[in-house]
C-alpha cells in the first residue's frame, strides 16, 4: 500500500488522505478546510489527483472537517462506493445539507451585490448535490469486516470522539493501515473509551492537542459550574458557541446530571440550532452506542434532550426571539468557531456587554471569529459590523472532543511494536512536540505529514 498526503497535513481541517492498495484507489475522508475566509476559499482547489478514478471513500465521521467535500468530489468525477459507520451515515445527511444550504444562501448573497460583466457566483455545492451523494453511503457496524474493494478489507473501530466516530483499519496485500480519524478523550460523556488496536504496518494519528494536556474533566465540570453561578450573579446571558455534533449534546448531559447542584431550573435554555435538535433525533436513535453512565442518566435524571426549560429554536424568528432575554439565557449555538451561524447574531447583540459571560468548549482554528477573542480582541468584525468585545471570556479546555497529548501517546503505544507514525490533523507546534514525545518514550521516529508526501505501507 502507499499513502499520499492531500489534507489535515500541517493544519487541523480539510482531513483528506488517498491510499493505493491491492490496484485500487481509495480516499479516507474529504473534508472542508475551515478558518480564514482566504483558507475557506481553498475549498475551490483541485484535489491533487483524479476524482474520477477513486475506487472508494471511507468516513472516519461526521464533522464538517471530514465530510465537507464529498459532494464537491463526486461533482468532480467519484462514482464510488461511500463506507461509513451507521450512526456517521445518519448524521452525514444532516451536516452536507447544512453546509449546501449555508453555501447556497452565500452565493445567492454575493450574487445580489455582483456588479455588471462580473461572473456568477456559484455554490460549493448544492442540496441536490448531497441527495446524490447520499445514494452512495453505505454504513457499516463497528467491528465488522467489510471488502469494500478486492482484495481491500475495512474495519471501523470506536474512536470516542463523537457519535459514529471511528478509527479505520484497512487491510490489503498482507498489510494494514490504521488512521485514527479524531481521537476522543476517555471518560468523555455517553460515548464509549476509544478501542485500542492491535496491531498496524503504518499509523495516520491525529495530533489536534499534541502539545498540551487538558484540564482534569471533573475539573472543569466544576468550573463550568462555577462560570454559570458567576453569570447568574452578574445578571447577564450565557453563550457557547458550540458544535452541532457532539460538544451540543455533551453540554446537555451535563446540564441534565448537576441539573440540581448548578440550578439549571432558573435558567432558560437554548438550543438554537435545526441542525442540533436534528442530530438529538440521531443520538436518540443510537443509544446502543452509549457508554454505562449515559444509559444510568437517561434512566435516573431529566432526559437531557428534553429539559423541562430546553427549548430547540428551528426558524430564524424564533433564533432572534431569544435577544429579547436581557438575562438568566444559556445559549448553545453553531458555529463552534463562531465563524458563521446563529452564534454571531448573538454575538451581535450580546459581546459588548460585561456582563456577558462567552465560554468556549472546543477547538478554535486560526483565522477564525472564536480564536480571535480566545486569544483577547477588544474589537472583532461581524456581518461587516465592528463589534467591540467587552463580554467576559471562558476557554473549558476540559470538554474537547480531542484526546490530549497523554491519551494520543497512551493510544499509540498499545499498537503492538510501535509501528511507523505519521502525524496528520494537527498544527506544526502541536505535531512537533507530540513527535518529539514518542520519540523520547518508544524510539519512534514520527514523520510530520505535508501535502504532496507518500508514504509505503
Amino acid at each position: 500500500m502507499r499513502v499520499h498526503f492531500h489534507g489535515a497535513a500541517g493544519e487541523v481541517t480539510g482531513s483528506l488522505h488517498e491510499v493505493e492498495a491491492a490496484g485500487h484507489r481509495l480516499l479516507l475522508d474529504c473534508g472542508m478546510i475551515q478558518g480564514s475566509p482566504e483558507a475557506e476559499r481553498r475549498n475551490l482547489d483541485p484535489f491533487g489527483f483524479d476524482a474520477a478514478a477513486l475506487d472508494a471513500l471511507v468516513i472516519s465521521h461526521a464533522h464538517i472537517d471530514h465530510i465537507g467535500r464529498v459532494p464537491l468530489l463526486l461533482k468532480r468525477g467519484f462514482r464510488g462506493e461511500i463506507h461509513a459507520q451507521e450512526a456517521t451515515a445518519d448524521l452525514m445527511r444532516i451536516m452536507l445539507l447544512d453546509s449546501a444550504s449555508i453555501a447556497e444562501s452565500e452565493a445567492e448573497r454575493g450574487n445580489r451585490k455582483r456588479r455588471p460583466g462580473e461572473p456568477e457566483l456559484q455554490p460549493l455545492y448544492t442540496r441536490d448535490d448531497v441527495e446524490a451523494t447520499m445514494q452512495r453511503v453505505r454504513p457499516l457496524r463497528y467491528g465488522t469486516p467489510r471488502e469494500i474493494l478486492l482484495g481491500v478489507q475495512v474495519t471501523f473501530r470506536e474512536a470516542g470522539h463523537i457519535l459514529g466516530s471511528s478509527v479505520v483499519e484497512v487491510r490489503a496485500e498482507g498489510r494494514t493501515l490504521v488512521f485514527s480519524g479524531d481521537l476522543g478523550p476517555k471518560g468523555t460523556p455517553i460515548l464509549r473509551d476509544p478501542e485500542p488496536i492491535a496491531a498496524a504496518d503504518l499509523v495516520l494519528m491525529e495530533s489536534t492537542y499534541g502539545d498540551r494536556l487538558h484540564k482534569d474533566r471533573a475539573e472543569t465540570i466544576l468550573e463550568l459550574g462555577r462560570i454559570l453561578e458567576a453569570a447568574w450573579n452578574d445578571g447577564g446571558n450565557v453563550l457557547i458557541p458550540a458544535f452541532a455534533v457532539g460538544r451540543s449534546q455533551e453540554l446537555l448531559y451535563w446540564f441534565a446530571k448537576y441539573w440540581d447542584e448548578w440550578k439549571l431550573s432558573r435558567w432558560k435554555i437554548f438550543l438554537d440550532s435545526p441542525m442540533a435538535a436534528k442530530v438529538v433525533a440521531v443520538y436518540d436513535r443510537h443509544t446502543e452506542l452509549f457508554d454505562e453512565d449515559a444509559v444510568a442518566v437517561w434512566k435516573e435524571k431529566p432526559n437531557p434532550f428534553n429539559l423541562p426549560n430546553l427549548r430547540l429554536t428551528e426558524s430564524a424568528q424564533d433564533s432572534m426571539a431569544i435577544n429579547a432575554v436581557e438575562r438568566g439565557a444559556i445559549v448553545i449555538a453553531g458555529s463552534g468557531m463562531a465563524n458563521a451561524g446563529r452564534i454571531l447574531h448573538h454575538f451581535r447583540q450580546n459581546l459588548d456587554k460585561p456582563q456577558t459571560h462567552v465560554v468556549f468548549v472546543g477547538y478554535q482554528a486560526e483565522g477564525t471569529i472564536g480564536r480571535r477573542l480566545v486569544e483577547g480582541a477588544q474589537w472583532v468584525r461581524i456581518h461587516g459590523r465592528d463589534i467591540r468585545a467587552r463580554a467576559q471570556r471562558h476557554t473549558i479546555g476540559g470538554l474537547s472532543a480531542h484526546t490530549d497529548q497523554h491519551g494520543l501517546i497512551e493510544w499509540y503505544g498499545q499498537i503492538a511494536g510501535h509501528p511507523p507514525l505519521a502525524l496528520v490533523h494537527g498544527e506544526d507546534k502541536a505535531r512537533e512536540a507530540l513527535a518529539g514525545e514518542i520519540g523520547e518514550r518508544y524510539g519512534v521516529k514520527a514523520v510530520l505529514a505535508r501535502p504532496g508526501l507518500t508514504l509505503q505501507v
